[in-house]
């Protein structure tokens, strides 16, 4: 018998195995939160199917997503990551990466982790939404746009509401499988 998926990710097996195996996983370590926010950050304005398609090529790019690596980047790697052709070729984007490791630094120490930050947003559990069908499925979220705000006041880049949902449903921080779908 064929699975039921969500329907978005029945484009092929690359999105059905991030599906299946990743996406509305809780997430907890702090290397696999910091890979989800850069490639979300990425994804502004494009469609996560192509973030996706170039992640080994970021992993890459980006010494395997690295915070502390990233955090020290020089205008010498940035116009070596700006002549990259299998990442997103966004100076704005990267330049935001590097400032975006540095604040994960920050919250870290403040906080302890990442992860502790991020989650108390949702009280340390994921939320679970029971769509019935893809429209059901927000596109931002109150708890989203707090979590957005917090994000830009700590001087977070790349960071709005629908860019924090998309991160909050990658990394389990809310369940957005929908009713039929065998993962639910």
């Amino acid at each position: 018998m064929e699975k039921i998926r969500c329907g978005w990710c029945e484009k092929d097996d690359l999105y059905r195995q991030y599906h299946d195996e990743e996406w509305g996983k809780p997430v907890y370590d702090d290397e696999t939160i910091f890979e989800f926010l850069i490639l979300e950050s990425f994804q502004a304005g494009l469609s996560w199917y192509t973030i996706l398609s170039k992640r080994e090529n970021f992993r890459k790019a980006f010494d395997d997503f690295d915070y502390k690596k990233i955090a020290k980047y020089s205008d010498q790697k940035v116009e070596q990551l700006m002549q990259n052709a299998g990442i997103i070729r966004n100076r704005l984007k990267i330049l935001a990466t590097i400032t975006n490791a540095q604040k994960f630094i920050e919250t870290q120490k403040e906080f302890g982790s990442f992860s502790k930050y991020i989650w108390g947003f949702v009280n340390e559990k994921s939320i679970d939404n029971k769509p019935k069908t893809l429209e059901d499925i927000p596109a931002t979220t109150e708890i989203s746009d707090i979590l957005a705000k917090d994000l830009k006041k700590k001087g977070f880049k790349f960071m709005g509401s629908t860019v924090v949902y998309a991160h909050m449903q990658a990394t389990g921080m809310v369940n957005d499988h929908i009713e039929n779908c065998f993962l639910r």
